[in-house]
């Protein structure tokens, strides 16, 4: 009866930290899916996380829809920086992993530069109040997520356009023969991937946290990667992976409460999610389930 109690009392705090890392696999999903890697969602999340934490600080007494605000703030500002990895990638053909790091490093130091201007320090003023549970105590961003990967699903396999998307990540070469245009389908997948990191980020920080900070997303990003490649770049994969993780990292949050393992410190716990993603990654290190063109440049001349 313990044990079942534990359990559900784990769903709340499971759900609030899956739906962020689902949110942001399945943008990575569909960026990796048309063959351009996006390893930049870390990144992006940031980006996303900022935007959201000082979109509300700045609206919070102005207005009653300030959350929702910043979420459609963040996502587009996700979208946005998206853009110079779609360019970089696509056009100038660069290297997608050092485009991708490139993000990562610059969203730090951005976001930080923000805060400062805004702030006078190297984070965003506490906010009153973040986003609200709802019944049974769940927040509405695994409704958001779930819905988002329902969408995900519904377009890659059941219209043309899903069709086109995994063919660009599989043979870019036959699907540029018949007269698609191959680079425009990439680069909207790109779009699509930061606008969901972006999100992502938005949802961390308005139900996870009080303010942004630089440690705000502390590898959540990586780990939806990880969702992605272990979930072999299916959308019920990376749900189940999205879970495996989320659970993981709950785990570090409630399992302290267990008698028996209080002896051990904390920072077990802290790593538990870090651990079984690299676990995983190890696993299934040897076995290639990515699309065929992800990461290669070709010419479609």
């Amino acid at each position: 009866m313990e044990q079942i109690l534990f359990i559900a009392g784990m769903l709340p705090s499971t759900f609030m930290i899956v739906a962020p890392i689902l949110i942001a696999a399945t943008g990575g999903m569909i960026c990796e899916r048309s063959g351009v890697v996006n390893i930049a969602l870390e990144g992006l999340m940031t980006i996303g996380a900022m935007t959201a934490a000082v979109s509300h600080v700045l609206m919070e007494t102005k207005t009653g829809i300030s959350i929702p605000l910043a979420l459609v703030f963040s996502a587009l500002a996700g979208c946005l920086f998206s853009l110079i990895h779609a360019f970089a990638s696509i056009t100038l053909k660069a290297d997608q992993i050092i485009s991708g790091t490139g993000i990562n490093l610059l969203s730090n130091g951005l976001t930080i530069f923000v805060c400062q201007l805004l702030f006078r320090m190297d984070r965003s003023m506490n906010y009153r109040m973040g986003m609200r549970s709802g019944l049974f105590g769940i927040y509405p961003t695994i409704w958001i997520a779930l819905a988002i990967l329902s969408a995900a699903w519904f377009i890659l396999y059941r219209r043309p356009s899903g069709l086109r998307l995994r063919a660009a990540g599989e043979n870019p070469q036959a699907l540029a023969s018949v007269g698609v245009n191959v680079n425009r389908i990439r680069y909207a997948a790109v779009l699509v991937s930061g606008l969901l990191a972006g999100l992502a980020g938005g949802c961390i920080v308005l139900s996870q946290d009080i303010q942004f900070t630089v440690t705000t997303i502390n590898g959540k990003g990586f780990i939806a990667l990880a969702a992605v490649s272990f979930g072999r770049w299916l959308p019920l994969g990376i749900l189940g992976s999205s879970f495996l993780f989320g659970v993981s990292s709950s785990l570090a949050v409630n399992i302290v409460n267990i008698r028996n393992l209080q002896f051990l410190p904390s920072e077990v716990f802290n790593m538990t999610p870090y651990l079984i993603t690299l676990l995983t990654l190890v696993i299934f290190s040897g076995k290639d389930y990515s699309p065929k063109a992800a990461g290669t440049e070709i010419n479609f001349q």
